[in-house]
């Protein structure tokens, strides 16, 4: 073993180093005494932690009823119609389209879907109903003529509901979802006709905080009356209304009922998680693994208190793992406006997969590597022959390709004072083709750097560009520098060696430029010799920036000024033409440090 240094003993030995005993976190003061722990449940032969998703489960959008029941301002009847009209379009096959017994909007909502033709005929409506006969009535009157239906009635079973809500026992509680259910049969019965295909689904409200076995004992009075068999589901409903607990908890409540109930392969186990403690979506994507055949939530996570689950999120997480959701995310942009319009709300910047800066790196090291990614994956679609998008997406830092669902690529990398080379570099070749050398991305990010500590904020791509034109590109409308190339040039080979002659402007006057080398570019530098401009080309890199018969070039020289080392740029169709406008580039740059 090597002896250690002094450097690393004095470093070894100092007086205070960092350990997790001299971290230690202060009480916050908060009476965090007054909240109970939420209990476990006993389930040790669990499977859900080994069960994978590999196929969509069944979708429920709730966006018109829980979601507008939500809204400070509720939809009006057109902004319902067009968020109906954006789920159909979507693919959602069930919809829950009101409440129509708590007042005239709904119901007449409802009856505007059913009279004016539109729902699809694969498409059901679900309507929401309390356990009271006169709602359960007016809930079922609201659905004469549907196509297809389904009645959801509620009514809580928790222990704190129980107590204080209702002040009754568990008989009392397990009565009202039979009778309840019975009422339903009746008056579907008695008002729809056989054009209606109906169905039923149950929901023991608060189910996160009610005993398993009374949660149990409900459902299963339920099913005696409903009688669910061969051809006749019934979907059993299991809410987290208030989530309280960690998503492993829930997921252990859902794969004990889902064991245990009777008639299992007639029921449809649904799931509704809210969002309390921010964990809805894995409270939903947990469930599904522990059994779970059915998911409700919204759009972007919309609905009472932090909102229900996110449908858009659990959706795109499939498509992220290779499972078709089965609903369709490729306008993004389009279901968010749209979302926006109907509900007077705004997605956030962040929000997964649709905020406007989910695809987005300031990041230098996070741009650097999405560049490197993108050029890896174009090299590696090209070697096994199939176009970019079709190839196994493998990009640092974006879990999908942001093309997938309507995105450009324009927002995946944006420039500010944070950015690095890798950033700029991207949104040059994305924008105009220019592939950097890497030495020139370092020399230009310093300038952009340079821009950014001086004004702050973001840089578009439009600035950058404005910018690199500036800087490396003189324009007829900015024509600075000592030199600039005419049309006129000829090249002639003699005895192995090349003699150039150029027409070029300098400073304000025309002249011819002449000289030899063992090429074009050696050639030039000479030339530029006979003007007193001492020039020596350490790197050069071309490539072509688009194809067909007017394709140009673009040419990069790293060039000694002098004493300075610059580098320069140059487009033309004409490759050597290219390379001698980069050296002209160089040079110019030179009178301004």
């Amino acid at each position: 073993m090597t002896e250690q240094s002094s450097v690393a003993r004095a470093f070894i030995e100092r007086p205070t180093p960092i350990t997790a005993a001299s971290v230690q976190q202060k009480p916050s003061g908060m009476p965090f005494q007054r909240y109970i722990p939420f209990g476990t449940v006993d389930l040790p032969d669990r499977t859900w932690p080994s069960q994978v998703i590999t196929k969509a489960p069944r979708w429920l959008s709730t966006d018109l009823r829980d979601g507008n029941q939500a809204l400070i301002d509720p939809m009006s009847p057109a902004r319902k119609r067009k968020m109906f009209d954006l789920l159909v379009k979507m693919g959602y096959k069930e919809i829950e389209v009101g409440f129509p017994s708590s007042g005239a909007t709904d119901f007449d909502f409802v009856r505007s879907l059913i009279t004016e033709g539109a729902i699809p005929e694969d498409v059901t409506i679900s309507v929401l109903t309390q356990a009271r006969e006169d709602l359960i009535e007016r809930t079922v009157e609201s659905l004469v003529g549907a196509p297809r239906a389904t009645v959801h009635l509620y009514n809580a079973t928790s222990p704190l509901f129980r107590r204080v809500v209702f002040r009754g026992s568990k008989a009392d509680i397990k009565q009202i979802a039979v009778d309840g259910t019975r009422l339903v049969m009746e008056y579907a019965e008695k008002l729809l006709g056989e054009e209606t295909v109906f169905g039923y689904q149950y929901s023991p409200e608060i189910f996160i905080d009610t005993e398993l076995d009374f949660a149990l004992d409900v459902c299963e009075g339920v099913m005696d009356v409903w009688q669910p068999g061969e051809g006749r589901e019934i979907i059993l409903n299991l809410p987290t209304t208030v989530e309280r607990s960690t998503p492993n908890v829930y997921a252990d409540k859902i794969e004990w009922m889902s064991r245990n109930l009777s008639r299992r392969q007639f029921v449809a186990l649904s799931t509704h998680p809210h969002n309390d403690r921010g964990t809805g979506v894995a409270s939903a994507e947990l469930a599904v693994m522990a059994g779970a055949d059915r998911v409700e939530g919204c759009l972007f996570g919309q609905g009472e208190r932090t909102g229900n689950l996110d449908l858009v999120n659990v959706g795109m997480n499939l498509f992220s793992q290779g499972v078709d959701p089965m609903i369709d995310f490729s306008n993004i942009d389009d279901i968010r406006r749209t979302y926006e319009y109907c509900n007077q709300m705004n997605v956030p910047e962040r929000h997964p997969y649709a905020g406007d800066l989910v695809y987005t790196s300031f990041s230098g090291s996070h741009q650097d590597a999405i560049k490197k990614g993108f050029d890896a994956l174009e090299a590696d679609a090209a070697a096994a022959g199939v176009p970019v998008g079709e190839y196994t997406w493998g990009v640092p830092y974006l879990p999908i390709d942001p093309k997938d669902v309507g995105r450009s690529y324009e927002a995946v990398i944006r420039v500010n004072s944070q950015s690095g080379k890798g950033g700029i570099a991207y949104v040059l070749k994305n924008d105009h083709k220019l592939d950097l050398p890497r030495r020139m991305q370092i020399e230009f990010s310093k300038i952009i750097q340079a821009k950014t500590d001086a004004e702050g904020g973001e840089v578009t791509p439009a600035d950058i560009w404005a910018v690199f034109q500036d800087e490396y590109l003189p324009t007829p409308a900015n024509p600075w520098g000592r030199l600039s190339l005419r049309e006129q040039q000829s090249l002639t080979t003699e005895d192995g060696r090349d003699a150039l002659s150029v027409a070029v402007l300098l400073d304000g006057a025309e002249t011819v430029l002449t000289g030899s080398g063992n090429g074009p570019v050696s050639a030039f530098t000479d030339a530029l010799a006979g003007i007193g401009v001492d020039v020596r080309v350490l790197d050069y890199a071309e490539h072509a920036l688009s194809e067909g018969g007017d394709a140009q070039a673009a040419a990069y020289v790293e060039c000694a000024v002098g004493d300075q080392v610059l580098w320069g740029v140059g487009i033309d169709a004409n490759t050597v033409r290219a390379s001698l406008k980069a050296i002209i580039s160089a040079v110019n740059r030179t009178a301004r440090r």
